[in-house]
C-alpha cells in the first residue's frame, strides 16, 4: 500500500503561541500575524500532531476521485 507523507500547511508554537504558515511562493514558513510574531528566545515547539495526520494513503485518495 504505497503512503504519501504530507506536510501541515499552519503551525503553532506550544510555548509561546507563534502561529506560521507554510508559504509556496517562498517555499518557507513565515508568520501568520506579524503583529503577534511570538517569543523572540522561544526554542519553538510546533504543535503539528494535534489533529494533524502526516501520512495519506494513496489508493485511498484514488478511490474517492
Amino acid at each position: 500500500m504505497p503512503v504519501r507523507i504530507r506536510r501541515p500547511h499552519q503551525r503553532t508554537c506550544e510555548r509561546c503561541g507563534r502561529e506560521e504558515r507554510f508559504d509556496d511562493e517562498v517555499e518557507s514558513w513565515v508568520v501568520a500575524d506579524a503583529d503577534a510574531v511570538g517569543g523572540v528566545y522561544c526554542i519553538h515547539e510546533w504543535d503539528i500532531n494535534g489533529s494533524f495526520v502526516p501520512f495519506e494513503d494513496v489508493d485511498d485518495r484514488a478511490t474517492e476521485a
